[in-house]
């Protein structure tokens, strides 16, 4: 099951909670200058460690077609960068579809797993599980004082980035995301958009991430942004609260006015299902709207990405498809199981 069609502590504000781990090893160089020989030997190598019997299963990531490549890190399974990348690589996959290893991103391995909900010690739990693993059958780069070596500085250390996606519609519609990000900035955390470094916050949607990797440990780095993402969440749900009181009319005709599109368009562009998506959910955490959940306008949101779309749907062909097929999920989705339409 992934890890959208599942929910979690807090999830209101938390969508999921996510940690990456990053890897390389030793007597071989980093990623930009391996040669295809070397590449192949290192998945090779990596898949001979995890893959040892149903509990992880490999794909060939290279011998994908762009749009299921795309869709992989539109899902999240997979970076962005891992998704663009040419060459050799590899994905590995757990069963219960929450760890993910990518062969071949920026650095040798790129562990990473994404668990539902505030959970950031469950998602820590499972990346060691699978770095005990690598460790114990591998020659991971290491130094006593530099810690994990990696590709990128910045990564050096724990080779760490743990982080939570969360909805804030209150916080950035009262304009204060940038204030947060400097009171984090000070803190040695970051904010970013929906898909990381660059991205703009869609869906009102953000990552809060570590940026401090060296001199610290993991525990002490889940510690602290579990620490901040408490009082970020009892913040985030003060401003709702503010914005509903300040017009509940308003707001009410808001969110309605969306659920009504979302059940009846018949054509829906990416852009809007974000807005769409930001104002019903908004209204199902204060309690404006019951027939529809949380976890299922994730599962709306993520299953309507348009690499996504095209994978799933083999009529898609262009935009208007894309487009057409899209308000037609978003009716399917909305009523299932959980639905009440």
């Amino acid at each position: 099951m992934k890890w959208y069609e599942n929910t979690g502590r807090d999830h209101d504000v938390i969508v999921s909670s996510r940690v990456r781990l990053a890897r390389n090893l030793v007597d071989y160089p980093f990623g930009n200058r391996l040669d295809d020989t070397s590449k192949k030997e290192i998945i090779a190598k990596v898949k001979d460690a995890l893959c040892d019997g149903k509990k992880y299963t490999f794909r060939d990531f290279a011998s994908l077609s762009e749009t299921e490549r795309i869709a992989a890190a539109e899902e999240h399974t997979v970076s962005p960068e891992f998704a663009r990348g040419t060459g050799p690589r590899a994905l590995i996959e757990s069963a219960d579809g929450s760890s993910f290893v990518m062969v071949l991103e920026e650095d040798h391995v790129r562990i990473q797993t994404i668990t539902p909900g505030f959970s950031l010690d469950e998602a820590f739990d499972k990346a060691r599980e699978i770095d005990q693993k690598l460790d114990s059958k591998l020659n991971i780069a290491y130094d006593e004082k530099l810690g994990y070596l990696t590709h990128c500085p910045t990564n050096l250390g724990t080779g760490m980035r743990a982080s939570v996606m969360m909805f804030l519609p209150g916080t950035a519609r009262s304009g204060s995301v940038r204030n947060l990000s400097n009171q984090l900035g000070k803190i040695g955390l970051t904010i970013r958009g929906m898909a990381g470094e660059g991205s703009s916050a869609d869906g009102c949607l953000f990552q809060i991430s570590n940026q401090v990797t060296l001199g610290v440990s993991e525990e002490e780095t889940i510690a602290k942004l579990t620490k901040i993402t408490e009082r970020l969440i009892e913040q985030e749900r003060a401003l709702r609260k503010k914005m509903f009181e300040q017009d509940p009319d308003a707001l009410t005709d808001r969110v309605m006015r969306a659920y009504g599109t979302m059940l009846y368009a018949a054509l829906i562009d990416t852009e809007e299902l974000f807005r769409l998506y930001s104002d019903v959910r908004l209204g199902v955490s204060l309690g404006v709207i019951d027939c529809v959940t949380a976890e299922q306008l994730d599962r709306i949101l993520i299953g309507c990405m348009p690499a996504v779309l095209m994978r799933d749907n083999e009529n898609v062909r262009d935009a208007r498809s894309r487009d057409k097929a899209r308000a037609e999920t978003v009716r399917r989705l909305l009523s299932g199981p959980e639905g009440k339409n």
